[in-house]
C-alpha cells in the first residue's frame, strides 16, 4: 500500500522506507545502473537500481516494465544532489500492477506534440501530463473556494432537475429528449427552480450545476454542456446586493487560483487578482465602443468583437480586467428580469478579460407583472404554471446570477475552453 506521493519524497526522509505508486514515465538503462522515473499526481520521483546492490527481481521488473505501466515501488529514500529534487528511492521491491500496451496512443512526456482531437480522444492519458493535470487541480480548488465563500455567507446548496417540461428562459435552443410518452428537454439553467426557492424560506441558495444549450457554436469559448455556479438571494433592495455577492465570489475564486503556485509554475502562467469589479452602464459601454470605432445599435447585445474591444479599452484606460455592464435594455433580457423604466432593466453582465463570465439581475417578484412580461415576449403563461404558483402566495424581492466555471477557468488561465473541461461537449464531440 502506497505510503507517500512523489511530492512527499524529500531529502529529510533520507534512510526512511517508503512505498510509492504510479506510472512509468521514463526508463534509462546504463548497464550497471538503471533509472526509472515514476510519475503520480504530485510529480516525479527517481528510482535508482544498481546491479551490484539491488535484488535480481527488482532489475527484472524494471526490464519488463513498459512506459506508462502502473507500478508500486517499496524502497529507501536516499539523498543525491544529482537526482531530481536531490533525492531518489533505492528499490527493495517493484511490483508491476498493470502492464501498458505498446505503442501508446499519444506521448505524455511532452517530447511529441498531439493535436487537440487526439488528446481529447485519449483524455484519460492526456490528463497524465503534468500541465494538463495542473489545470484540473486548479479547477478543483477554484470550485471549492466558490462553495466555501457561499457557505460562509449563509447560502444553502440545492440540486434542481435537469429534465424539464419547458424552456427555463423562453428560448428555443433546447435539447429534446424522450421521457416515456412525453417530450421533455435538458435544462438550460436552474433559473425557475432557484427562484421558486425564494418563496420557500430558503432565501439564499446556490447550485453547482450544468447548462445544456443546443446552439451550433464552433468557437474557443462555447460548449453545449456547461458548468456553472448558480445563485439566488431574497430580501434584497435592488440588484446592487446581488452584484456585491457576485463580486466577492469571483474574487475568492481568482484568489484560489492565484494561490496554486506549483500548478501555475508548471503551466507557466501568472494570475493577477483584481481589487474590485468596476461598473459601467450599458449606455456607457456603447459610448466607449463607439469612441474606438465599434458602433452597436442601442438595444442590441454587445457582440464578441465588442466584448473583446471593451476588455482592451478597460484594461488600457482604466487598468482593470473585471467589470460589470449594468442597466441593459429590457427588451434583450429574459421575461423574469425586473424593469426600472419602460426601456431599462435591473440586469447586468460581469466581464473578465473581455469575455462575459456571468449574467444576472434583480427578478420580478410580482405575479401580475411577471405574467405581463411573459405575454409581452409572446410566451404562454400556461406553460409556466408550476413556476407562477410560487408568486401567488408571498414572494420576497430577490435576484441572482449564473457564473460560468468553465469560462472563469478559461479566462484565468488564458486557454481555450476545451482545455479546461475534462470531457467537453460541443457540436462535434459526444465521446468519450
Amino acid at each position: 500500500m502506497r505510503t507517500h506521493y512523489s511530492g512527499e519524497i524529500k531529502p529529510e526522509l533520507d534512510g526512511k522506507e517508503v512505498t510509492v505508486a504510479g506510472w512509468v514515465h521514463e526508463i534509462r538503462d546504463l548497464g550497471k545502473l538503471k533509472f526509472l522515473v515514476l510519475r503520480d499526481r504530485e510529480g516525479f520521483v527517481q528510482i535508482t537500481a544498481k546491479k551490484d546492490t539491488c535484488d535480481a527481481t527488482v532489475l527484472k521488473a524494471i526490464d519488463s516494465a513498459s512506459r506508462e505501466s502502473v507500478i508500486e515501488v517499496r524502497g529507501r529514500v536516499q539523498k543525491n544532489s544529482r537526482a531530481p529534487g536531490s533525492v531518489e528511492v533505492i528499490p527493495e521491491n517493484i511490483s508491476i500492477l498493470s502492464l501498458a500496451q505498446s505503442p501508446l496512443p499519444m506521448d505524455v512526456t511532452l517530447k511529441v506534440d498531439a493535436d487537440i482531437d487526439t488528446r481529447l480522444n485519449n483524455r484519460f492519458m492526456d490528463v497524465r501530463k503534468p500541465d494538463v493535470s495542473a489545470i484540473f487541480t486548479i479547477r478543483s480548488k477554484v470550485v471549492r473556494a466558490a462553495r466555501s465563500y457561499l457557505d460562509s455567507n449563509g447560502f444553502i446548496e440545492i440540486h434542481t432537475p435537469k429534465i424539464i417540461a419547458s424552456a427555463s428562459e423562453g428560448g428555443t435552443n433546447l435539447f429534446p429528449i424522450s421521457y416515456f410518452d412525453k417530450e421533455a428537454f435538458l435544462a438550460q439553467s436552474p433559473q425557475l427552480y432557484k427562484q421558486m426557492m425564494m418563496a420557500s424560506g430558503l432565501d439564499r441558495v446556490y447550485e453547482t450545476t450544468f447548462y445544456f444549450r443546443a446552439e451550433e457554436h464552433d468557437t474557443r469559448r462555447h460548449l453545449n454542456e456547461v458548468t456553472a455556479v448558480d445563485v439566488e438571494l431574497a430580501f434584497i433592495k435592488d440588484e446592487e446586493e446581488v452584484l456585491s455577492v457576485l463580486e466577492g465570489l469571483v474574487l475568492e475564486m481568482i484568489k484560489a487560483a492565484a494561490a496554486c503556485v506549483k500548478e501555475l509554475g508548471i503551466l507557466k502562467k501568472e494570475i493577477t487578482v483584481p481589487e474590485k469589479a468596476e461598473r459601467l452602464t450599458y449606455d456607457e459601454a456603447l459610448e466607449m465602443l463607439a469612441a474606438h470605432g465599434k458602433k452597436i445599435a442601442w438595444g442590441e447585445d454587445i457582440d464578441t468583437e465588442g466584448e473583446k474591444l471593451l476588455g482592451e479599452v478597460m484594461k488600457n484606460e482604466r487598468s482593470t480586467e473585471l467589470y460589470y455592464i449594468k442597466d441593459y435594455p429590457l427588451k434583450v433580457r429574459p421575461f423574469y428580469t425586473m424593469p426600472f423604466s419602460e426601456k431599462y432593466s435591473r440586469s447586468f453582465d460581469l466581464e473578465y478579460k473581455g469575455v462575459e463570465v456571468s449574467s444576472g439581475a434583480q427578478r420580478i417578484n410580482d405575479y401580475g407583472l411577471l405574467v405581463d412580461r411573459m405575454k409581452a415576449l409572446k410566451l404562454d403563461p400556461g406553460n409556466f404554471s408550476f413556476y407562477l404558483d410560487a408568486f401567488k402566495y408571498g414572494m420576497p424581492p430577490h435576484g441572482g446570477f449564473g457564473l460560468g466555471i468553465d469560462r472563469m477557468m478559461m479566462q484565468m488561465l488564458e486557454l481555450p475552453i476545451r482545455e479546461v473541461v475534462l470531457f467537453p461537449r460541443d457540436r462535434h464531440r459526444l465521446t468519450p
